[in-house]
């Protein structure tokens, strides 16, 4: 039987049960990046809904070209930190853990409240197109290419976002190096064509999350929960894999741990979907045959399978999405037998913010 729903120690953090809130883009702090009372609202939400930790949304980390979309919120000043610091308040107070995911845009930029320039590994786009659910912008800028001395000022933002994640309360740090986002473009040979030390070989690709790694434990200490959300696919590219396979992605997360990452978050279509130009594993087959870090699953967990996909990664912790937003309180319901609602996207729309999910759910209640 699984023992989901117990009281769990994960990575330096006992926690309530084994579900995660997984992190899911809201646009909705303050055009500054301030996050405010609507913000605090619908994070305690899913810490009432009984999730045992909750995840934020991607956070950007500087004021160069970290931030990725208008009203994302920041972690780079003392506005930020005390808006903040409410949530964390009211998410700990309501019996729950947080952690915030923090994230640089890289090339897959559609807004900032700093720049007009987004910049990248290489002068390369984004697949696909900008999501609607996040901006007007139709068309991907060309970015810049960083110059190294550009890495060291992302790096640098990821520190002192880290340091400021500290002073709000946060339980923990989750580094965003999935999904397309700048550390995953390091990783990835569409947007990463660079000949110098941060290209060409994964040794090389990897270096940025290494350096980043290092420089936060080492600015958060040993006792902060420190860890990476890693995928192959972007949000526009679903069909992206790392040529170097599945011996790639172990080498990827020997790296991270090695470097002081207590936790991989891995995130697919599927959990169970084996993604790699060869082998036969699933991402997070792969870190959970590896010693030494902790795994969150995430990727078509619902009530019908969580029990297996439990059970098939013991001491894991569930990541629910899509359903989590259709049922902020997706784990009570679980524990009182109560129907689970499918996520209608009406609810987000025309833009995927708190306010228009607050407007869909007063008209289907009128």
């Amino acid at each position: 039987m699984s023992d989901v729903m117990q009281n769990t120690r994960f990575s330096k953090l006992t926690l309530d049960n084994r579900f995660a809130l997984a992190p899911m883009t809201r646009t909705s702090a303050e055009a500054d990046g301030t996050p405010n009372q609507l913000m605090a609202d619908h994070y305690e939400a899913y810490a009432k809904g009984g999730f045992g930790l909750v995840i934020t949304e991607g956070t950007y980390t500087d004021d160069q070209a970290s931030q990725g979309y208008a009203n994302q919120p920041g972690l780079i000043n003392d506005a930020h930190v005390q808006g903040w610091k409410t949530i964390v308040d009211r998410v700990h107070a309501a019996g729950s853990k947080i952690v915030v995911q923090l994230m640089h845009a890289g090339a897959q930029f559609q807004a900032s409240h700093h720049t007009d320039e987004p910049q990248g590994p290489s002068a390369v786009k984004p697949k696909g197109e900008p999501l609607g659910f996040y901006g007007d912008q139709t068309e991907w800028k060309l970015p810049k290419a960083m110059t190294e001395a550009d890495i060291e000022t992302a790096i640098q933002g990821f520190v002192e976002s880290a340091k400021n994640a500290q002073a709000a309360g946060f339980d923990g740090i989750e580094l965003h190096g999935a999904n397309g986002y700048l550390l995953n473009q390091f990783l990835s040979t569409h947007f990463n064509r660079r000949a110098d030390n941060y290209g060409g070989d994964l040794a090389n690709r990897l270096r940025i999350i290494v350096d980043t790694i290092k420089g936060v434990r080492a600015a958060v200490g040993d006792d902060f929960a420190l860890g990476i959300r890693l995928s192959q696919v972007t949000v526009t590219d679903p069909d992206y894999q790392f040529p170097e396979g599945e011996a790639g992605f172990r080498q990827i997360v020997e790296a991270v741990r090695d470097a002081g990452a207590d936790f991989i978050h891995t995130t697919d279509g599927d959990v169970e979907r084996t993604p790699f130009v060869d082998g036969e594993k699933s991402l997070a087959d792969v870190v959970a045959e590896i010693d030494g870090i902790d795994l969150i699953i995430n990727g078509g967990i619902d009530e019908t399978n969580h029990p297996d996909r439990a059970a098939n990664y013991p001491g894991s912790l569930l990541a629910i999405g899509k359903k989590a937003l259709a049922n902020p309180d997706f784990v009570q319901r679980l524990k009182d037998g109560k129907e689970i609602e499918d996520l209608d996207f009406a609810m987000l729309q025309p833009k995927a913010t708190i306010s228009n999910e607050l407007a869909w759910r007063r008209k289907q209640a009128a």
